[in-house]
């Protein structure tokens, strides 16, 4: 099974405009590659959700283990799991997207369920770093799998449904959390877990029945011909890692909702601890609303150029709000917080569709697997030094640190546009920007 070929028209970068990959029969989309990777994201995005907010307390509360060991723990996983995205990535394109991501998504769900046999920290260890550097793996693997299996043209529409998807999954799964939280037995928390496990497990069974989209066919042989140091390009491709750091910097704006302002609304403001509820909340709905409708004028290289440059200007004036927020009255200072996380959605969902079309346009279509893996490893480092860079500058010293966070974002949204430039110089990526 493949997916249908797609009708052109002109779009406003003077390019095709692909059919809407959305566009639904019934509830789900009628692309039938776009419909399984639907269920496949809501379920998992489902148990991801339910076990999001409890996961930490589980290890304290229930195993014993101390908060601080647990934190380190989570920390060496993650850098575990970035490291392990490169070769995630060459194993895709060895063996295949659908093969691996299945191995990995099901390694996962099975590295997650041992999490109901912790008793000690040695055990704790060995399997929040199978599960975290598992998962962190399969990020780049997605990425080369949506390459394989989602016509080009629609393909980054089809993330930023997908994504909408993943953030309703999420906000349901942790509504059900919440219940589970109320519980608070020990019972409550090993379900959540069991369904955490099956929700990457289950997924894993319908990802190899992925169907191809018809470009594939005509670049795996090249792949398989391939020398050696062609295979790892993208590890030496300089231009694509500068554009992938400047993608990593502008990623950081993922922790400011879920650490930065949680800890700046309770140190530095006067705002009723539920704001960051509140602000969560918005932030999930605006993203549904919207990243379809920015992905579709994002979905070319000079509009995903300038989708970076105007996100890391957004997230520099969201920077400035917060930081007004200090001092404020309580009503006054929700209101302010609400602004900038307004404005900060703005930003999220331009550099997450730009992001998207330059990871996929200027990465060599024979390597695809090794180029998302850089791509979601620069992503996934972004987001784990995001804590502590947000909590040295913002938390930490004030309308000052927050002062040096939106230049830091200011100028790595500008930057990509010479990045690009510079890329392109290579005879074989894309169109100009």
């Amino acid at each position: 099974m493949t997916t249908p070929p797609l009708s052109h028209a002109p779009d406003q970068d003077g390019g095709p405009e692909p059919d809407r990959a959305t566009r639904a029969g019934g509830l789900l989309p009628a692309d039938p590659a776009l419909r399984l990777a639907t269920v496949l994201t809501a379920v998992n995005s489902l148990g991801n959700g339910l076990y999001f907010p409890l996961g930490v307390l589980y290890f304290t509360r229930i195993v014993g283990l101390d908060a601080s060991a647990v934190g380190l723990g989570l920390t060496v996983a993650g850098l575990i799991g970035v490291a392990a995205g490169v070769p995630a990535g060459r194993a895709a394109d060895r063996w295949g997207a659908r093969r691996v991501g299945a191995l990995l998504w099901g390694g996962t769900g099975i590295a997650t369920a041992a999490y109901t046999l912790v008793h000690s920290y040695a055990g704790f260890l060995v399997t929040v770093i199978c599960a975290t550097g598992l998962q962190m793996a399969s990020r780049g693997v997605q990425g080369a799998l949506y390459a394989d299996v989602l016509p080009a043209a629609t393909r980054v529409e089809a993330r930023a449904y997908l994504r909408m998807v993943t953030n309703v999954g999420m906000g349901m799964g942790g509504a059900l959390g919440a219940v589970a939280l109320q519980l608070d037995s020990r019972g409550a928390y090993l379900t959540v877990i069991v369904l955490n496990a099956l929700s990457f497990a289950g997924p894993a069974l319908l990802v190899p029945r992925l169907p191809l989209a018809p470009h594939v066919g005509e670049r795996a042989a090249p792949d398989a011909d391939a020398p050696a140091a062609d295979r790892w390009r993208a590890v030496r491709d300089l231009p694509f890692l500068a554009v992938t750091v400047l993608n990593a910097v502008l990623v950081v704006q993922y922790t400011l909702s879920e650490v930065g302002l949680p800890l700046w609304i309770v140190r530095r403001t006067e705002a009723p601890r539920w704001t960051a509820a509140l602000l969560m909340i918005v932030n999930c709905v605006l993203v549904a609303l919207l990243q379809v409708r920015v992905a579709r004028r994002a979905s070319r290289v000079p509009s995903a150029v300038r989708a970076m440059g105007w996100s890391g200007l957004l997230l520099a004036a969201a920077c400035a709000v917060y930081a007004v927020s200090a001092g404020l009255p309580p009503v006054w200072a929700v209101l302010s917080l609400t602004a900038g996380s307004v404005v900060q959605v703005f930003a999220e969902v331009l550099s997450a569709a730009g992001g998207w079309t330059l990871g996929y346009e200027l990465a060599d279509v024979r390597a695809h697997g090794v180029y998302q893996g850089v791509f979601g490893a620069g992503m996934s480092a972004g987001m784990m030094a995001g804590p502590a860079l947000v909590t040295v500058t913002a938390i930490a010293h004030g309308a000052l640190g927050w002062a040096v966070l939106g230049v830091l974002f200011a100028a790595a949204g500008l930057a990509v546009a010479p990045a690009v430039r510079w890329a392109q110089r290579d005879a074989w990526r894309g169109e100009p920007a």
